[in-house]
């Protein structure tokens, strides 16, 4: 195949912003054929595979930072992103350059333009990320790929590889009802997919539905399992700064992400770690403790600013919402408390709106910009006022922010969340706002 110029940094971001017009699709066919055609050697590829409904992407950050931290060369592959699209795609936690996305880019379209002269369908954004992410870790030698999956497991296009070092399972729970199933056995079936032929298993503790159905996939596999053991998670110190609690061998661990369920993310990476050095693998204690502590996970109930305490959080289904409300409850008892809300369409809004709304003294809602699949901000204010009589609705985020600074004190806690795509926009507004007012 000849070789095309690389294109520019406007071109390639021109391009990305194209492939929106392919959609998304369910199947692995198109992905197994975009590898081949980039020679790709799937079954070569060091890979820890996560899939799960909420935690996968905590997981992913706590299990990469402890192998970074034990000396290894680390490639992780997480979507979506909260500040930017390059942070898809890492190597020891910095992102892939823009010299090098031009390149693979370029690479990855002049493959995808090959499938469509012989025929076959134009590969999905998805499907062109997860190949390009491929190979970029394979040409640059990652002792380890960490990888989230982007929906379900089974016909997700991260599900191509054959032979991950590990399958690891977070919380499973409803969501994508419409892809995935209407039943938590269903959703659990496609999560499993993930499950290859006697290659381990890791699973956060489950509900005794999905038990049976992670049981059930792991005898038919011949994959050896092992749970997370709740119980043993003791000496919990919780905190908005930093945490600790001790997991069986594992004492006074120490991490700097909040939020309650964290601790039980955490304890869900140590046993992937004591799978690995089971292994074979030399990773010390140390760099245990010290990848715990200096894991960071954007997005996810994250202080950005103090005084007043501003949150952002990613709570997008009723399973993270519970958490949230949970975190609330337990570190801002008796504050005054605003929400901002930006949420889909097409995710269980009323669920969301009914488990955090009554700790709230005054909630504004926003339209997700530059989202198709976005709740307008009047509508999502008509749902909450079925529940709150104290709701508005604003024009911009922006605005948004404005008004929860407006209606806060310093010892107010103002959390944002819902669909994690306006969370870095958010985040930019409110850390600009600041520099701007420490400058005056």
């Amino acid at each position: 195949m000849e070789q095309q110029e690389i294109m520019t940094r406007r071109q390639t971001e021109n391009y990305i912003e194209s492939l929106s017009a392919y959609g998304s699709v369910l199947g692995l066919e198109n992905m197994k054929r975009l590898c081949a055609y980039l020679e790709i050697p799937l079954e070569r590829l060091p890979i820890i595979h996560i899939a799960g409904t909420n935690g996968k992407g905590s997981t992913l950050a706590f299990v990469s930072t402890i192998l970074k931290e034990a000396g290894y060369r680390v490639g992780r592959y997480l979507s979506p992103t909260v500040m930017e699209y390059r942070e898809r795609i890492q190597i020891g936690g910095r992102m892939i350059p823009w010299n090098a996305l031009c390149r693979y880019m370029t690479r990855a379209k002049q493959v995808c333009e090959r499938i469509i002269s012989e025929g076959y369908e134009h590969p999905t954004p998805f499907e062109i990320e997860t190949a390009l992410s491929f190979l970029y870790f394979w040409e640059n030698n990652c002792d380890f790929i960490v990888l989230e999956t982007g929906l379900g497991g089974s016909l997700d296009a991260t599900n191509v590889i054959p032979t991950p070092i590990v399958s690891v399972l977070s919380s499973i729970s409803m969501d994508h009802m419409a892809f995935l199933g209407d039943t938590l056995e269903k959703i659990a079936d496609q999560k499993c997919g993930i499950i290859k032929e006697g290659r381990p298993v890791v699973s956060q503790m489950q509900s005794e539905d999905v038990l049976k159905v992670i049981r059930k996939v792991c005898v038919q596999k011949n994959a050896a399992l092992t749970f997370v053991e709740s119980e043993e998670i003791k000496k919990i110190k919780y905190g908005i700064n930093k945490q600790r609690f001790s997991y069986k061998e594992y004492q006074k661990c120490e991490i700097g992400l909040a939020g309650a369920y964290q601790i039980e993310n955490a304890a869900l990476s140590l046993e992937v770690i004591k799978l690995l050095r089971n292994l074979g693998y030399d990773i010390p204690e140390k760099a245990v403790y010290a990848g715990l502590r200096n894991t960071e996970w954007r997005g996810r109930f994250e202080v950005i600013s103090k005084r007043p305490l501003f949150i952002a959080d990613g709570a997008h289904n009723e399973a993270a919402a519970v958490k949230l409300a949970d975190s609330i409850r337990f570190y801002f008892t008796n504050k005054k408390i605003i929400y901002i809300m930006g949420v889909l369409k097409d995710k269980e809004y009323e669920k969301i709106i009914q488990h955090t709304y009554r700790y709230a003294e005054q909630i504004i809602t926003i339209k997700t910009p530059g989202n198709p699949r976005a709740m307008d901000a009047y509508e999502l204010a008509k749902e909450v006022s079925r529940y709150h009589p104290k709701v508005t609705m604003a024009d911009s985020i922006e605005e948004a922010v404005e008004m929860a600074y407006l209606l806060s004190d310093n010892d107010s806690v103002i959390v944002a969340f819902g669909s994690l795509s306006y969370l870095g926009e958010l985040i930019r507004i409110v850390r600009g706002r600041n520099e701007g007012r420490r400058k005056a």
